[in-house]
């Protein structure tokens, strides 16, 4: 599932590409990426035409472009969304599922919505150009401006739960999936089941700043792409990939001392690390 560095590469694409264009037409050609608009298709096709898009923005992996009239454009990706710029001529994506026929941008372009899984979807917020009500409750993330670090430790040291569980918390910071708390923790040298009040508070920053570190790290190298599934607004995949120390590493040497990485199951998906590097807290070391 594209994280917070990719959503934001898209983000970018997008604000470059669409700002200042009126949606002259919308083709919805399959019916579920739109099934949270209330009056269906038809309906989110009609409150769409003929708005002027004022920007993109983005709260943790959705994104938003307000319109002219303070409503916005959400979109989530879901597993295998992708929102493309493309020339009205070129031929029509195998999983295109809704097309915004573009005026006002240089030669006319085309926003497409492609989605193989369909797990995404487009909706219509309602007085959402500033900030979608329906987005209101997730958390600032580590690379916007006003997330307030403090406010996070303390937090963060206060639960009990595993701090990758917390991680991927969106209530208490958003954006950090799968992939960057892997590579967070490892850096920082911390197992993901430890407990969050077992951190200090000198722990605690520290992993704060490698997460903020890995995804401007991934966001300059455009993501972290493992097929073709996600790409930027151009088709563009990111490279992020041949950067990872332990995500995806099974089995090979860690980076840092040699040992082996180790793969467990983790929330129906996968954790690695380093068994050296990032010791087990006793709760979590097996028994025997």
């Amino acid at each position: 599932m594209p994280e917070l560095p990719e959503v934001e590469v898209v983000r970018a694409g997008l604000e470059r590409h669409v700002t200042g264009a009126t949606i002259a037409a919308v083709d919805v050609l399959h019916d579920r990426p739109v099934r949270r608009h209330p009056s269906g298709a038809s309906g989110f096709a009609a409150a769409l035409t003929g708005r002027r898009i004022e920007g993109a923005r983005r709260r943790g992996k959705y994104l938003w472009l307000p319109l002219d009239d303070g409503n916005a454009v959400l979109g989530h990706l879901g597993m295998s969304g992708q929102m493309l710029v493309q020339p009205v001529d070129a031929p029509a994506e195998r999983h295109l599922r809704v097309r915004f026929a573009l005026t006002g941008t240089d030669h006319g372009r085309e926003l497409r919505f492609v989605d193989q899984r369909m797990f995404g979807g487009l909706s219509v917020s309602i007085g959402g150009a500033e900030l979608p009500p329906e987005i209101a409750h997730i958390a600032r993330d580590p690379l916007d401006p006003e997330f307030d670090d403090d406010a996070f430790v303390a937090r963060l040291r206060k639960r009990t739960s595993g701090v990758k569980r917390l991680l991927l918390d969106q209530g208490l910071i958003s954006g950090v999936g799968n992939i960057y708390a892997d590579e967070s923790l490892w850096r920082a040298r911390v197992h993901g089941e430890r407990p969050g009040n077992r951190l200090s508070r000198a722990q605690a920053v520290e992993l704060l700043g490698h997460a903020r570190d890995v995804m401007n790290e991934a966001l300059a190298q455009g993501g972290t792409s493992f097929d073709a599934l996600y790409v930027n607004v151009n088709g563009e995949s990111g490279y992020f990939d041949r950067s990872l120390h332990a995500y995806g590493r099974e089995d090979e040497p860690c980076d840092r001392c040699g040992t082996a990485i180790r793969r467990v199951a983790f929330m129906n998906r996968s954790s690695y690390y380093c068994p050296r590097c990032q010791s087990a807290p006793r709760s979590a070391r097996p028994k025997g």
